[in-house]
């Protein structure tokens, strides 16, 4: 838990936060969808095995997973 307004306690928290309300919000029209937090955990497992990433050269972690050997 980050102090209140200091979002350098947590950045990977913050971060997160900024890609859901990025791509949620804009992309979906979430005041009228009924499942909010269904749709919020699907994008989490979006995010942490599915979505490509400039650090591991656009591959999603899983690829770099099985490519690197661990």
């Amino acid at each position: 838990m980050s102090r209140a307004k200091t979002p350098t306690d947590n950045p990977v928290n913050e971060s997160l936060k900024g890609w859901i309300k990025e791509d949620l919000f804009i992309d979906f029209d979430l005041k009228h969808c009924e499942n909010v937090s269904n749709l919020i955990k699907l994008y989490i497992d979006y995010y942490n095995n599915e979505r490509p990433c400039y650090s591991l050269n656009y591959k999603t972690p899983i690829q770099y997973k099985i490519e690197s050997g661990f």
